[in-house]
C-alpha cells in the first residue's frame, strides 16, 4: 500500500466515523473565525468560544473591534493566554479589515497571510470554512496523527506537513479531513493518554509496515 493509498482509505474511513465534521469554534461571520483561531493558539476551542461571546457583547462589530483600545481587548481576551499578543494581532487585524477591505474577509489566500495575526493555518481555515475552498488545516492534532498514521515520516513543521498532503489528500475532501483528525484526535488518537487503537477505525491501516512512494 502506498502513502497515496493510505491516505484515500483513511479519508473514507474516517468519512464514515465522523461523518457530520464541523469547525468546533463558534462563529456566525468570517471576521469571528479569524478572531477566535487567533485566540485559540495554545488554547482549548471550548474556552475561546466562552471568552469571545464577553468580547461580542461589547465589540459587536469590525468597526467597534477596530477602534477598541488594544487594553481593553486584552482584558476580556485574557484568558485565552498570550493576551497581550493576541489583543495587539487582533486589533490591527480588524483595523485592516476595515480600512482596506470595507469590514469584509478577503477571499484569496495571500491576502490572508498579509492579515496580522494571520498564519498558513488560519488562513486555511478561512478559506476552507467560510469560503468552501481547497484547505489544509495543520493544528496540532493533523500533525500528531498523520505521523502516527504514517502519511509523513516525523515531521512536525506545519509547512511541511501541509506541503505533503496536498500531494496526498484530494483537494476537496482537505478541510473536512483535518476538521475529521481534530475529532479522531480528541476521541481516540489522543495526545496525553495512549492512543485507543483497539476502537480505532484506522486499525489494520495505520502505520503499516511497507510503506512506498
Amino acid at each position: 500500500m502506498t502513502k497515496k493509498q493510505r491516505a484515500l482509505e483513511i479519508v473514507e474511513r474516517l468519512k464514515r466515523e465522523y461523518p457530520d465534521t464541523v469547525c468546533t469554534l463558534d462563529y456566525d461571520q468570517a471576521w469571528k473565525l479569524l478572531v477566535s483561531v487567533r485566540l485559540a493558539a495554545q488554547c482549548t476551542d471550548a474556552r475561546v468560544n466562552v471568552v469571545v461571546e464577553k468580547l461580542y457583547e461589547k465589540f459587536p462589530d469590525v468597526d467597534a473591534l477596530a477602534a477598541a483600545p488594544v487594553e481593553e481587548i486584552e482584558e476580556i481576551v485574557h484568558p485565552c493566554g498570550l493576551g497581550h499578543s493576541k489583543a495587539r494581532d487582533i486589533s490591527a487585524c480588524m483595523k485592516v479589515l476595515r480600512d482596506e477591505y470595507g469590514g469584509n474577509v478577503p477571499d484569496d489566500f495571500d491576502k490572508l497571510l498579509a492579515l496580522p495575526g494571520v498564519g498558513r493555518k488560519s488562513a486555511n481555515l478561512i478559506m476552507g470554512d467560510v469560503f468552501g475552498r481547497p484547505a489544509i488545516v495543520t493544528d496540532t492534532h493533523c500533525i500528531r496523527l498523520v505521523n502516527r498514521m504514517g502519511l509523513v515520516d516525523g515531521v512536525k513543521e506545519p509547512a511541511k506537513v501541509e506541503k505533503a498532503l496536498w500531494e496526498l489528500i484530494p483537494p476537496q475532501e482537505g478541510n473536512d479531513f483535518c476538521h475529521r483528525l481534530v475529532d479522531h484526535g480528541r476521541a481516540v488518537c489522543t495526545a496525553r493518554t495512549k492512543p485507543y487503537c483497539e476502537r480505532c477505525c484506522l486499525l489494520g491501516i495505520c502505520r503499516q509496515v511497507g510503506v512506498e512512494g
